[in-house]
């Protein structure tokens, strides 16, 4: 049994709680591994924080800055030589597109590093996998991701959540919540299929655990929806009935559903709230009109209509909640899409994944403060195009 085989075994027959240990023992014994640390992003992702119940457990580390940062920003290892000879590795833990964290250990020497650098790299990949898996049974590695304690109205819309980032060869995908430890009533979904990627950009309306409450219900009920094969419009429709019935019109859900067709690039929209959607095509910014339609939950038996778009490979489609663009300086100046669109182009160059985290920071240079005040969402939509029909990636 080789040395990677023997690694994968002993991370799926650990016990949950233990995957960092077991994965510490086999990186010493088959690798010469030495100071083992697994770092988690934190929930508002400025910090990676060390997986430890150890008294003596590591300071957690800047997201943005350092060897670790660096790993987990360009999702590529980074070796830090030493003066003794030896080499600190940085190793991205990521699951399909969603960025996790980071693995670091030390080699003995730089040529070891080499030797084994891209086999440790997919190793960190399966320790990703194995995260996600037995975050079922533990509660250990959610705890290691938090900076402070959620309100219980944001751990219900974290629970909600697919991810922060996904990607495929034909899509890249982001998406930010703040204030990430006090979220009441925005949030995001998506899901793909062989040839379809549905995404959903949510607002609830009211504060707190109302907010929150409602939140669960609607996307619970798209989601009942999509499962049994309905097109965005019965989703819209079904998901608006089951928020009736339960609110009698007293709250609503604002949506906005998308449905991209993976092959031809073809975009199905339903506009049913206050979201907004921006399209960013060669350098240029522009706000996409939307056919407006009643949120979800208004009046009784809603119906919807979806409106058709084209989008080419190169796109980039940037969704963001009233959060974002009714934010007011302490003068009472609003954001406005005029300052999106500029904060849209002025990220034009990263990667989906961090958009939306670019996009939040220049908002509270414009609120002034540092926390926000309302919920605030941005998703990112990156759209490559398959290479079989002709597409390709810009």
């Amino acid at each position: 049994m080789n040395r990677f085989v023997a690694a994968e075994r002993a991370l799926r027959s650990a016990a949950p709680h233990q995957l960092v240990d077991a994965l510490r023992a086999v990186l010493r014994d088959e690798w010469s591994a030495r100071d083992v640390e697994v770092y988690l992003a934190d929930y508002s992702l400025t910090t990676l924080r060390p997986v430890s119940t150890r008294p003596d457990a590591p300071e957690p580390l800047p997201m943005h800055i350092g060897p670790a940062g660096r790993a987990f920003g360009a999702q590529e290892p980074y070796v830090d030589h030493r003066a003794d000879g030896r080499v600190r590795a940085h190793l991205p833990v990521t699951v399909r597109g969603d960025r996790l964290g980071v693995l670091c250990l030390t080699l003995p020497s730089a040529a070891h590093a080499e030797e084994c650098l891209a086999e440790l790299a997919e190793l960190a990949r399966v320790l990703g996998h194995e995260l996600v898996v037995a975050e079922r049974d533990t509660d250990l590695y959610l705890r290691a991701r938090r900076s402070s304690r959620l309100t219980l109205a944001a751990e219900m819309q974290w629970q909600l959540l697919p991810g922060l980032s996904s990607t495929r060869p034909e899509y890249a995908l982001g998406g930010r919540l703040e204030p990430a430890y006090a979220i009441f009533g925005d949030n995001f979904d998506w899901s793909a299929g062989a040839d379809h990627l549905m995404l959903y950009v949510t607002n609830g309306m009211g504060e707190g655990i109302d907010a929150s409450l409602l939140t669960h219900l609607g996307i619970n009920a798209l989601r009942n929806a999509r499962r049994a094969g309905l097109s965005i419009a019965d989703q819209a429709a079904l998901a608006d009935q089951a928020v009736h019935a339960q609110y009698g019109g007293a709250l609503h859900l604002s949506v906005l559903l998308l449905d991209l067709d993976l092959a031809t690039g073809r975009l199905e929209v339903v506009d049913a709230g206050s979201p907004r959607m921006l399209l960013l095509r060669d350098g240029n910014v522009t706000s996409v009109a939307l056919e407006a339609q009643l949120p979800l939950g208004m009046f009784e038996e809603t119906d919807y209509a979806v409106q058709e778009l084209t989008i080419e490979p190169g796109d980039r489609l940037v969704l963001v909640s009233d959060g974002v663009y009714s934010v007011a300086t302490p003068g009472g100046e609003t954001y406005g899409e005029r300052a999106l669109a500029r904060a849209v182009n002025a990220t034009r160059l990263l990667p989906a994944a961090d958009v939306p985290g670019a996009v939040l920071r220049e908002l509270s240079g414009h609120r002034g403060t540092p926390e926000a005040d309302d919920d605030a969402l941005v998703v990112c939509l990156d759209w490559f195009g398959r290479e079989e029909t002709g597409r390709t990636h810009r």
